[in-house]
């Protein structure tokens, strides 16, 4: 700076232009060798001047030492996960996204909408990435068609948990927690209507099944659920928190459901927020939409029945768009019109209500699945993140709703309603 150079730009690492941090470690490197240089043995430097070094010297390192920490808070943010992501977790979303490029197109939804037999869709389907997964089976039936593409799912989800490790591996388990729940309601609510334990546990999704879940059907209450079977599986933390009643009837086993849903989607947002970067934002906006929904659908199944005001709200989770405001106007509701002006409000999800007509509440389901389907289908367009996991899944999920609709039509001759309820992808 004596001399002139007052602006010195030196290479950055990270892009053009001068680096203070860069400046520091020059500036303290040049201090330690001087004074290496003149004093010591010599003894020619006074001792005003050695202790004015001594200050520069402690100084500058100071300011490396705290240029280095502002550094390594920096690249542990936002858009850093290409750093160190495809040590353990590249190959892993390489495999996904090329699972996610097997989903059926818009082509082949029109090959399928024109066929005229189950062995027709058989024929197709033989033509994609399914393969020949129904060779084997010499009778067809819807059922069978679902069940060979969800046991599709299953293996390549399996492949994917075999291979996982740290935190993806506990994102993945987090993610088959929802299926649990299902599986551990429709145990509970079967065998109060008297059905074989066997018959049921055959139509428990395979991804949420766990080794005590065939002693559900002994349990004679909330709390004898919870200490006999679930208290060693990992709803225990959920389902600790959500026993309000011990009596197991229709209307409690929703309201359980919900409660457990509820606190799994809270502690899964925690989990994810914790991982930072890409991952924390995106899985944000889809556990958000995900909570947004299930208020919605909470509040039309729960018009004109017993359940309180006080209830209702209860039920919905502390996030989301509709978090705060929505949820008390959604909480007061009493009709399908009161439902669809409040949630017409939030610009967000006023196109989901502007596709329906006045007393449509069957297509809106159909309705957040397709806006579902775009943000899955959105969080491909990024790398280096744990949400394509996530979005697979669910689109996989849409898929064999959709074979599973257009084979039923199929079978009962009802082409005309093939369109209805397919969700292209």
């Amino acid at each position: 700076q004596r001399a002139g150079r007052r602006h010195l730009c030196l290479p950055n690492l990270c892009g053009a232009g001068p680096k203070p941090y860069v400046w520091r470690v020059l500036v303290a490197k040049r201090l330690h060798s001087k004074s290496r240089s003149t004093g010591g043995a010599c003894g020619r430097r006074s001792k005003h001047r050695v202790a004015t070094s001594s200050a520069l010297r402690k100084r500058a390192w100071a300011g490396v030492a705290k240029g280095s920490k502002a550094m390594s808070l920096s690249w542990s943010g936002y858009g850093t996960e290409a750093l160190s992501y495809n040590i353990k977790d590249g190959y892993l979303e390489g495999i996904v996204r090329g699972y996610r490029s097997g989903l059926l197109t818009p082509a082949d939804y029109n090959n399928l909408c024109q066929c005229e037999s189950l062995d027709d869709v058989k024929l197709h389907l033989q033509s994609t990435d399914y393969g020949t997964f129904l060779q084997n089976e010499p009778h067809l039936t819807t059922t069978t068609i679902v069940e060979k593409c969800t046991e599709k799912l299953v293996e390549e989800w399996n492949h994917l948990r075999c291979q996982a490790s740290d935190k993806l591996a506990k994102f993945l388990d987090y993610i088959t927690y929802g299926y649990m729940i299902d599986n551990v309601i429709l145990i509970v609510t079967g065998t109060l209507h008297e059905r074989d334990v066997q018959e049921l546990l055959a139509k428990c999704h395979p991804l949420g099944m766990f080794d005590s879940i065939a002693t559900l059907a002994v349990a004679q209450g909330m709390k004898e659920l919870y200490r006999l079977v679930l208290v060693d599986t990992p709803l225990a933390p959920y389902f600790s928190d959500s026993i309000s009643s011990d009596d197991l009837d229709e209307m409690n086993l929703e309201i359980l459901r919900n409660t457990l849903y509820k606190a799994y989607l809270e502690d899964f947002l925690k989990f994810c927020k914790s991982l930072d970067g890409t991952t924390a934002t995106i899985m944000s906006d889809l556990l958000a939409f995900e909570a947004d929904k299930r208020a919605v659908t909470i509040t039309m199944n729960s018009l004109g029945t017993e359940l309180t005001r006080e209830d209702r709200r209860k039920l919905f989770n502390s996030f989301g768009i509709l978090f705060g405001e929505g949820h008390e106007h959604l909480a007061a509701c009493e009709d399908l019109g009161q439902v669809r002006s409040v949630v017409e409000k939030f610009p967000a999800y006023k196109n989901i209500f502007s596709r329906m007509g006045y007393g449509e509440s069957q297509m809106l389901d159909r309705a957040f699945y397709e806006a579902e389907a775009k943000q899955l289908v959105y969080c491909f367009e990024q790398q280096f993140h744990y949400a394509v996991f996530f979005a697979y899944i669910r689109l996989r999920e849409q898929e064999i709703r959709n074979i599973m609709w257009l084979s039923e039509c199929v079978a009962q001759n009802q082409k005309t309603r093939v369109h209805d309820g397919i969700v292209v992808i």
